[in-house]
């Protein structure tokens, strides 16, 4: 059970200054760059925090509410649901996100947290100028497992996804009808969700490198990766330490798939102050056609 209560357990504390939204589950921190407008679209970033954190401090750890501005995103921090343990529990309540995977309904609640966030991206595209070529979901462990999820359910609304830390799920599924664009970002010394794959109470989640093979099938790319430059994604890790492969060669339109392996890295690395400016970066050169 150690492993369970340990997933993604961030302890920070919040200091981002946001709009707030009710987007049906109570008030939902929403970020504006000052250069928006109603006449020009604006990308939009959905942050989907980890097992036991929130949107704010998810937010807090990677800051990308700092670099909205930069960038010209809205930002979308939600928080998922808090466990009912039940009166007399020894262990405190935890936020989830409810996947078809591995991770982490572990009360089995089935809560539809794939349409609170297809909610959350219809709502914004109603209130904001949103490019609904640039919809994308960015994920931390729990998180990640969910953006996984809504790509594989929505593929024609989300654009891409950036997962650290999670992973796909591990049933044989037809491929969506529609492409997603695929980042996978994992430590290999990820001791909570495994590098190379693992199981959570009986229940098997894919590898980093298989979840992103399986995206490549999915997108139609060849399964022969690229090897990229180097990036340096963890500040406690001397160099550029994070090894990049990339399945981009026959892909149908607006599909890809590319894992960037930190070398050594953990489950919540320090990351480097580029981190959040590298992922925002990809996901805009990896909009929908």
């Amino acid at each position: 059970m150690k492993i369970l209560m340990t997933i993604i357990c961030l302890f920070f504390t919040a200091a981002v200054s946001a709009d707030r939204i009710d987007f049906g589950r109570g008030d939902v921190p929403v970020t504006v760059p000052e250069n928006y407008s109603d006449g020009n679209p604006a990308p939009l970033v959905i942050l989907l925090h980890g097992y036991g954190s929130n949107g704010p401090q998810q937010d807090f750890y990677l800051g990308l509410s700092k670099i909205s501005d930069r960038y010209g995103f809205l930002l979308v921090a939600p928080t998922g649901t808090l466990e009912d343990r039940g009166e007399g529990s020894a262990r405190r309540p935890r936020t989830f996100w409810y996947t078809t995977g591995a991770c982490c309904d572990f009360f089995n609640t089935q809560i539809d947290d794939n349409a609170y966030i297809v909610g959350i991206i219809e709502s914004m595209e109603s209130n904001y100028n949103v490019d609904d070529r640039k919809v994308f979901l960015v994920g931390h462990s729990n998180g990640g497992f969910l953006s996984y999820q809504v790509a594989y359910k929505n593929p024609g609304l989300v654009a891409a996804i950036a997962s650290l830390a999670g992973a796909s799920h591990f049933e044989t599924r037809l491929a969506p009808e529609d492409t997603v664009h695929v980042l996978q970002i994992h430590g290999t010394l990820d001791s909570t969700i495994k590098y190379e794959g693992g199981d959570i109470g009986g229940v098997n989640y894919p590898g980093a490198m298989e979840s992103v093979i399986q995206w490549a099938k999915y997108n139609g790319c060849l399964i022969e990766p690229d090897e990229d430059e180097a990036r340096d994604l963890d500040s406690s890790l001397e160099g550029y330490e994070t090894i990049v492969s990339t399945f981009s060669a026959g892909c149908r339109s607006g599909g890809s798939s590319e894992l960037w392996t930190i070398a050594d890295g953990s489950h919540i690395p320090r990351v480097s102050e580029s981190f959040g400016s590298q992922v925002i970066e990809w996901l805009y050169a990896h909009s929908m056609p």
